[in-house]
């Protein structure tokens, strides 16, 4: 069973990237095949988005952030207000980390258009 588990998710994850870099490729091809420059490929250009490692850090950060202070804010609720410690750390938590990667989110875009 276990082994069949395993097959099931590297297949998966396999089947992603291949259709990802398979599609990738096609469009590719086809736009050079109507004779459009492939300039459109590179991400050095002024009008580029922001590297994803930027973009990936950025967000990783501020959901951290923020799970941190669901986690800081359930403490209070749980031993200052006498809240359920089951409702109140998963519910603050997943409430913070929401506005963190809304937040995230809006500074991506902030960074994009720089």
């Amino acid at each position: 069973m276990e082994v069949a588990v395993l097959a099931i998710i590297f297949g998966s994850v396999f089947g992603i990237f291949y259709l990802f870099f398979s599609t990738r490729n096609k469009e590719r091809l086809a736009l050079i095949e109507k004779g459009i420059e492939a300039k459109i490929f590179s991400r050095g250009d002024k009008g580029s988005p922001a590297p994803f490692w930027k973009v990936f850090i950025l967000n990783l950060a501020v959901l951290l952030m923020g799970v941190g202070v669901g986690i800081f804010i359930a403490s209070i609720l749980y031993y200052s207000f006498g809240i359920e410690e089951e409702v109140a750390y998963p519910g603050t938590i997943f409430l913070m980390a929401g506005i963190a990667l809304f937040v995230g989110f809006t500074l991506t875009k902030k960074l994009d258009r720089e």
